[in-house]
C-alpha cells in the first residue's frame, strides 16, 4: 500500500511507524521515506472543487460559497472568466459594434448627412480599448470569486484520484493537491484545428481577437453561429471575405427560413460564398518566402503588399488555388478534457467525446459533476451559468432544493449577423416531425424595417426582416419562433419569456402593438 500511489495519497505511512523494531534502518532508507513523504504531501480538503474559471464554473462556485458558504477552490490555467469573457461573447460583440458604427456610417447619407465614402478608423486603438475592457473584467470576476470566500489558483489540474486532484501551478513553482467530496469539471472547450496541410497557417476564433491590422483579403471556412458572425464582421468594416461551405447554406440547424434568407443576405452584401467547396488539400505561407517590399506575389494577384501581412496559398482537393491575407478556422469545437485524466476516476465520455451527463449534471461517477460546453449540451454563456446556480442549489442548499436542474427545453439564442438572428424552440420541419404535419400551423411575414424607407429600393432588398412563428395543436401553441432583422436580438428575450410560459397565438394576438416598431409584426401577424 505504501508504493502503490507515492504521488498525492493522503495515507501514506511513515516507513518507522511501519516497522518499529527496525531502528537501525539505512540512511538512504531515511532519505527515501522523508521523500516520499514531501513529495505526496496531504492534499487540502475543500468542500467543492471547480476545475475552470469560466461561466459555469463561477456560477456554480459563486452559488456554493456566496449563498451556502461551502468551502469552494476554483482552479484556472487561463484568463478568469474563460472562453465568454475573453475570447468569445464580450469582445465578440464588441467588434459586433464596432462594425454596426460602420454599417450606419455607411447609410448615414440616406438620412442627408454628409459623411464621406471612406470614413477612416483605426482597429487597432479599437482592439486595445476592448482590450482593457476584457482585463477589467478578469479583475471583476477574481473579486467576485474572492469576495464570497473562493480560493483561486493558477494552474492545470488532472485527476490523482477520484476526490483528489493535482495542480500544476501555473508559476512553475510546485504541484498541488486538493480534495473535496464534490468536484465540478467546466473546463468549456477549444476550437478545431483541421488535419490538412498547413493548417496551422490559419488561426481559430482564438486567434481572431489577436488581429491588431484587418487584412484584406480572408478566407472564413465554416458554416455556423461563429463563423457567420466573424464573416458578418469583417465584411461590415471592408474587409474581402470569402466564406467556405460544404452544403449550399449556412446555419444549418437553425430554421430553412433563417437559412435561405441569411445565406442570400450575405451574398447581397459581398460575402464571396464557396457553396459546396470539396475541401483543402495543403495551405502554404508564401510571405515567408517574398521580397519585404515586393511588388506582388507568387502569382500577380496583390499588389504592393505590406510586408507584416500574412499571405495564405490554399490549394483545395480539386486543385483550384486561392491567396489570401489569413484565414479562420470555424469548424466546430471539441471538450478541453485532454489534460484531465479522466480515466483515473473512470469518467464515461459521450459518442462524440464530450463528459457524459445526466439531467443533474452527474457524471457516471458519484460526486463529480459536469457542465457547459465540456458536455456538449446547448453551448451557451447563460445556460452554463444557471446549470452551475442549479448546481450549486442542489449540492449546497436547502433541501427543499435537492432537486433543482436545469430545463434545456427552450432556451432562446441570438447570432450577432449582419442582419442580427433571434431564434427559440421547434424549427418547422422539428414541428412537423414531433407534432405531424396536420397539427403544425406556421405564421410567416416579410417586411422592410422603416429604418430603411429611406434608402433607395435597390439598397432595401440588402436588408431584409423576417418572422416566423411555429404553433402545434389545436389551441396553437407557440412551439417555435424565428426572427431575423436589425434589434432581433434584444427583441426575443421578452418572447421567449412568454413562449417558456407556455404562450398560445391567441395570447400573442392579444398583446397589444407597439408602434411602430418591427416587433409589432409579431403580435398582429395573421
Amino acid at each position: 500500500m505504501l508504493f502503490s500511489r507515492p504521488f498525492g495519497n493522503p495515507n501514506t505511512i511513515p516507513l518507522a511507524k511501519l516497522y518499529p523494531s527496525a531502528p537501525r534502518l539505512s540512511q538512504f532508507t531515511r532519505h527515501f521515506a522523508l521523500s516520499l513523504n514531501t513529495m505526496a504531501p496531504t492534499p487540502k480538503s475543500y468542500d467543492f472543487i471547480v476545475i475552470g474559471g469560466g461561466s459555469g464554473g463561477s456560477g456554480a462556485a459563486r452559488r456554493a460559497a456566496g449563498w451556502y458558504g461551502a468551502k469552494t477552490l476554483m482552479v484556472e490555467n487561463g484568463r478568469s472568466g474563460g472562453t465568454c469573457v475573453n475570447v468569445g461573447c464580450v469582445p465578440k460583440k464588441m467588434t459586433w459594434y464596432f462594425a454596426s458604427v460602420n454599417e450606419t456610417l455607411k447609410g448615414a447619407p440616406n438620412y442627408f448627412y454628409d459623411v464621406p465614402d471612406n470614413v477612416k478608423f483605426h482597429f487597432d486603438n479599437f482592439k486595445k480599448k476592448r482590450d482593457e475592457s476584457i482585463l477589467r473584467l478578469n479583475g471583476i470576476y477574481e473579486r467576485n470569486w474572492s469576495r464570497e470566500g473562493i480560493d483561486l489558483v493558477h494552474g492545470t489540474a488532472k485527476f490523482s484520484g477520484e476526490k483528489e486532484i493535482e495542480v500544476d501551478m501555473q508559476d512553475g513553482s510546485r504541484k498541488a493537491f486538493f480534495t473535496a467530496p464534490h468536484i465540478l469539471i467546466a473546463t468549456g472547450g477549444h476550437p478545431i484545428i483541421p488535419d490538412v496541410e498547413g493548417a496551422e497557417h490559419g488561426i481559430t476564433s482564438d486567434g481572431f481577437f489577436d488581429i491588431e491590422h484587418l487584412p484584406e483579403r480572408m478566407a472564413v471556412v465554416g458554416a455556423g453561429y461563429i463563423a457567420v458572425e466573424m464573416a458578418g464582421m469583417l465584411n461590415a468594416i471592408g474587409v474581402e471575405v470569402h466564406m467556405f461551405l460544404r452544403g449550399e447554406t449556412f446555419l444549418r440547424t437553425f430554421d430553412p427560413m433563417i437559412q435561405e434568407t441569411m445565406t442570400k443576405a450575405y451574398e447581397d452584401a459581398g460575402v464571396i460564398i464557396h457553396k459546396g467547396y470539396p475541401g483543402f488539400r495543403k495551405i502554404e505561407r508564401l510571405d515567408h518566402t517574398l521580397s519585404s517590399a515586393p511588388d506582388t506575389n507568387a502569382h500577380g494577384k496583390w499588389a504592393n503588399v505590406p510586408s507584416r501581412h500574412k499571405i495564405l496559398q490554399i490549394t483545395d482537393n480539386e486543385g483550384q488555388i486561392f491567396d489570401f491575407n489569413e484565414l479562420l478556422w470555424a469548424i466546430g469545437r471539441e471538450p478541453e478534457i485532454k489534460p484531465l485524466d479522466l480515466h483515473i476516476p473512470d469518467i464515461k465520455l459521450t459518442k462524440k467525446g464530450h463528459i457524459s451527463v445526466d439531467d443533474f449534471q452527474n457524471t457516471n461517477v458519484d460526486g463529480i459533476y459536469a457542465l457547459g460546453d465540456v458536455t456538449g449540451q446547448a453551448e451557451l454563456t447563460p445556460v452554463a451559468i444557471a446549470a452551475g446556480r442549479q448546481l450549486g442549489n442542489r449540492l449546497f442548499g436547502p433541501p427543499e432544493l435537492k432537486w433543482s436542474r436545469l430545463s434545456y427545453e427552450g432556451i432562446p439564442t441570438v447570432v450577432f449577423s449582419h442582419p442580427e438572428v433571434g431564434t427559440i424552440g421547434l424549427t418547422e420541419p422539428q414541428a412537423i416531425s414531433k407534432y405531424g404535419q396536420q397539427n403544425v400551423k406556421v405564421y410567416r411575414t416579410k417586411f422592410t424595417a422603416m429604418y430603411f424607407d429611406v434608402f433607395p429600393a435597390e439598397e432595401k432588398k440588402k436588408h431584409p426582416t423576417q418572422y416566423k412563428i411555429v404553433c402545434a395543436g389545436p389551441d396553437e401553441k407557440v412551439v417555435g419562433l424565428h426572427i431575423l432583422g436589425e434589434g432581433s436580438g434584444e427583441m426575443l428575450q421578452g418572447f421567449g419569456v412568454a413562449i417558456k410560459m407556455g404562450a398560445t397565438k391567441a395570447d400573442f394576438d392579444g398583446c397589444i402593438a407597439i408602434h411602430p416598431t418591427s416587433a409589432e409584426e409579431l403580435v398582429t401577424m395573421r
